[in-house]
């Protein structure tokens, strides 16, 4: 009988309480993931020299470091799917978060399963569609996927995070169609709330400044009041 070779997803758990990251990373490697955990940021940002996770677990309220500057960090550098666990249950702390770039936001106390699913739901959606490769071209920008760069037509380049390309992505596949919220969030996996569409506003207020885009007129990334966005670009997908 032949085994499956399909490498596990490594997800990677930044807690400093022994008894959250030996459940996590329980009933994580029991739903088929592998596992890195921390206690401390330091020896969780050394191993990412020689790791590359696939899901970056991370607590905000670490004895050795400001969680959410960590957070920003990781979305802007390392490429992964980054989800902030967290006893912070105020609205401003979850929007705080997905602003400076965290996929999703889970409260303390919470159900593994629950985690579980949130990741699972988080990696599907960060999967390229079938048609789709990892270099879009439009307008004459170039759109990195495998580097998450943004690079315009003299080559110079800007980096965007996971979060801002999940956006990018699905406005690329589907160009010159209305996106609706209840649509961005079924497809990025989020869960509907204020803190939801606050940071989706914040990820495309801030790919319309990457692509030079004008706040007061943006010609790319169309707003209809009321129902959603429209990417206006021609996209041709490499």
């Amino acid at each position: 009988m032949s085994q499956d070779t399909t490498p596990r997803p490594l997800v990677t758990i930044l807690d400093d309480e022994p008894e959250i990251r030996s459940m996590l990373s329980d009933t994580l490697e029991e739903a088929g993931f592998d596992t890195l955990s921390f206690g401390r940021a330091r020896a969780f940002e050394a191993a990412l020299a020689t790791h590359t996770p696939d899901v970056c677990l991370v607590d905000l309220s670490l004895p050795d470091t400001d969680g959410l500057t960590l957070v920003h960090r990781l979305a802007l550098e390392q490429g992964a799917i980054v989800i902030i666990i967290s006893g912070r249950a105020q609205v401003q702390d979850r929007v705080t978060g997905l602003e400076l770039g965290a996929d999703d936001y889970i409260i303390k106390p919470f159900d593994p399963a629950e985690v579980v699913a949130r990741i699972r739901a988080r990696l599907r959606s960060a999967k390229p569609t079938p048609q789709a490769g990892m270099t879009a071209r439009f307008n004459g920008w170039t759109a990195h996927f495998d580097r998450y760069v943004l690079q315009d037509a003299a080559g110079n380049e800007v980096t965007f995070s996971h979060a801002e390309g999940e956006v990018l992505r699905l406005f690329l596949d589907a160009p010159k169609r209305l996106i609706s919220r209840a649509q961005m969030q079924e497809s990025l996996g989020g869960v509907a709330s204020e803190s939801f569409d606050r940071a989706m506003d914040v990820r495309i207020s801030r790919l319309r400044t990457k692509l030079g885009e004008d706040p007061k007129n943006p010609q790319l990334i169309k707003t209809i009041y009321g129902a959603g966005y429209i990417f206006l670009g021609d996209v041709a997908w490499d």
